[in-house]
């Protein structure tokens, strides 16, 4: 009872954030506002990809690049929580026998669960909680960069292109482009699961779609932002989380122990036959 009150307390955290942030002014973002996020944090935001914009060929290339360098900057946060979910999908199987061997609801039988559940994290280096921090703190910066773009009236009215960055895409290129770049970060991420799930798998397929008509009726600067940052998705996922890699190790190590439990029956049938 108690780990899953600290689950759902740590979803409900990420969702609070999420809403506060969401919540905020959708006003123009200039040297005038005011406080702590709009003043300190989004418009410092803007003023760094209009810098870029000056320098690198425009508005378009300022948002590309600043994309990049955000997400090199959080790299460090996505390696800690993509390993730390890999330790927790890796002990997925042996979770479940615990759960299947303590299946009773009564308060012994739960609390020697619980025991189990903890010494096997505590034996695979796995904090149960450990990827929701990271998450945690990547949000603000996340958002920070999408409002820099969504409240930055350069921004919105600059070309790039054949984008006007206020408005759609009129080709669906971008649209398209986010989608495919979301199917396939999300289709790689699940790929090294060593079991998958119905919400999983769901999800894997939704999320392109809903991000496709999400950015169909998005300024062409929110569409470009989503499709850079879906893309550096894709290629982070094969660096540090390389699905095929990931199976071939599983597979390997399967087979290391298959032929361990295999030479010790033989060695055992060997000694038998010696004592006979």
């Amino acid at each position: 009872m108690k780990k899953r009150f600290r689950k759902y307390l740590a979803l409900l955290s990420v969702l609070g954030l999420t809403v506060f942030l969401a919540a905020c002014s959708n006003t123009p973002v200039t040297s005038k506002s005011t406080g702590l996020w709009d003043h300190w944090i989004v418009y410092n935001f803007s003023r760094v990809i209009i810098w870029l914009s000056h320098h690198f060929g425009g508005y378009g290339m300022g948002i590309i690049i600043f994309t990049i360098i955000v997400r090199i900057i959080i790299l460090p946060l996505m390696i800690y929580q993509t390993r730390s979910m890999r330790k927790t999908q890796e002990i997925q199987p042996k979770m479940k026998e615990l759960q299947k061997k303590y299946s009773s609801k009564d308060m012994d039988t739960v609390r020697k669960l619980q025991e189990e559940q903890k010494k096997l994290y505590s034996e695979a280096g796995v904090n149960p909680f450990a990827s929701m921090l990271p998450l945690i703190v990547q949000l603000p910066i996340i958002y920070a960069l999408y409002a820099a773009i969504w409240r930055t009236d350069a921004l919105k009215h600059g070309s790039f292109l054949w984008l006007e960055l206020g408005d759609k895409d009129p080709y669906f290129i971008l649209p398209i482009l986010a989608a495919i770049f979301t199917f396939m970060s999300s289709w790689l991420s699940m790929a090294s699961m060593p079991e998958k799930n119905g919400m999983t798998t769901t999800m894997t397929y939704v999320m392109p779609i809903f991000i496709f008509f999400m950015a169909m009726n998005m300024s062409s600067a929110i569409s470009l932002y989503w499709s850079v940052t879906n893309a550096f998705q894709v290629g982070q996922t094969l660096v540090i989380q390389n699905p095929f890699k990931i199976n071939r190790e599983r597979a390997e190590k399967v087979a290391a122990e298959k032929a361990k439990k295999k030479a010790i029956e033989k060695a055992k049938r060997k000694a038998v036959k010696g004592r006979k």
